[in-house]
């Protein structure tokens, strides 16, 4: 599947520790663009029906036992065969040592051939879940993203509503910062959402009146995280004194990020509130909830319970 996005093929190579065979001429500019990754062992037996040269290709043991009961002939052919499509890129696994066939004609060919000394099906898992991180949706938006108690809370509202100074407490409190400001978010699988701080911003903060500091200098590495899925979504917003603001919780509030939704809340800002004893309350009882126990709804129950049984006293 294409998004829109790529990555460069060195890139992954690098990643994975893929030992280079053959680098075709324009490997060091070549982009991945799909997330599906195939094995040629179809192609190897001449069968091109829905073949994509933009999948990169896995083999492993099985495709190199399939070529070598061949005749030299008939091997020539099958390999030539797949090479003349130009695949994005062929890694041979297992600490499965290329035949020479396949080292001629991917320079024949110009096409990026490498090795890997991972068994096949757990290098293909590696390679499918990089690509997913690589290659997936993403969006940026403004907000902070902080790890507390585990759970990856994106803390929205606008500029200015002490969003930064909240994730600040936060950390000195224990937990961690991940993106404050600007937070790129990707989807990685369906209904999974990582956030992560754009690589030039990473660490640091903004505050009015003092400047920018870096989290991780200050507080260490241990208050600071690469990345987060993101769990829940918490909007902060001016204290309003008519609104009807929800005092049960009983209906759940989601919010969409790129197709996904996610649980939200919102919570009303004003002096003497305490932001971040009310995020850590809301990141538990947000768990609690992940885990089957609504305590909102399991009062409702009881109240019904009550009225039905006449229970009241």
């Amino acid at each position: 599947m294409a998004t829109g996005h790529s990555v460069l093929l060195s890139t992954l190579a690098k990643e994975h520790e893929m030992k280079i065979v053959n680098a075709s001429s324009k490997f060091e500019e070549e982009k991945i663009v799909s997330m599906a990754v195939g094995r040629p062992g179809l192609q190897f037996a001449g069968f091109f029906e829905y073949y994509d040269p933009r999948r990169m290709l896995v083999s492993g043991k099985q495709e190199h036992t399939f070529l070598e009961r061949l005749s030299a002939e008939e091997r020539y052919k099958a390999i030539e065969g797949l090479m003349e499509k130009h695949p994005c890129a062929l890694i041979v696994c297992h600490q499965v040592k290329p035949l020479p066939e396949l080292k001629e004609l991917a320079r024949k060919h110009d096409v990026s051939v490498f090795t890997s000394d991972v068994d096949t099906s757990e290098f293909m898992a590696q390679l499918i879940s990089s690509l997913h991180v690589h290659l997936a949706p993403r969006k940026t938006i403004h907000g902070v993203l902080v790890e507390v108690y585990g759970e990856g809370l994106l803390i929205t509202g606008d500029s200015g509503i002490g969003k930064s100074e909240t994730a600040l407490e936060l950390v000195n409190r224990g937990h961690r910062l991940i993106a404050d400001d600007a937070v790129e978010i990707r989807q990685i699988s369906r209904g999974k959402l990582v956030g992560q701080a754009p690589a030039m911003i990473r660490h640091y903060m903004e505050f009015r009146g003092i400047g920018i500091i870096n989290a991780r200098y200050i507080y260490g590495v241990g208050a600071v995280k690469s990345s987060q899925t993101i769990e829940l979504v918490v909007n902060l917003e001016s204290w309003e004194d008519y609104r009807p603001y929800d005092r049960l919780g009983v209906d759940l509030e989601h919010t969409e990020i790129l197709g996904v939704q996610v649980p939200s809340v919102t919570i009303p800002v004003r002096p003497g509130r305490n932001l971040a004893v009310i995020l850590e309350l809301a990141a538990m009882n947000n768990r609690q909830k992940k885990l089957g126990y609504n305590a909102a709804q399991d009062l409702e129950q009881r109240h019904d319970f009550a009225i039905d049984n006449d229970a009241f006293f």
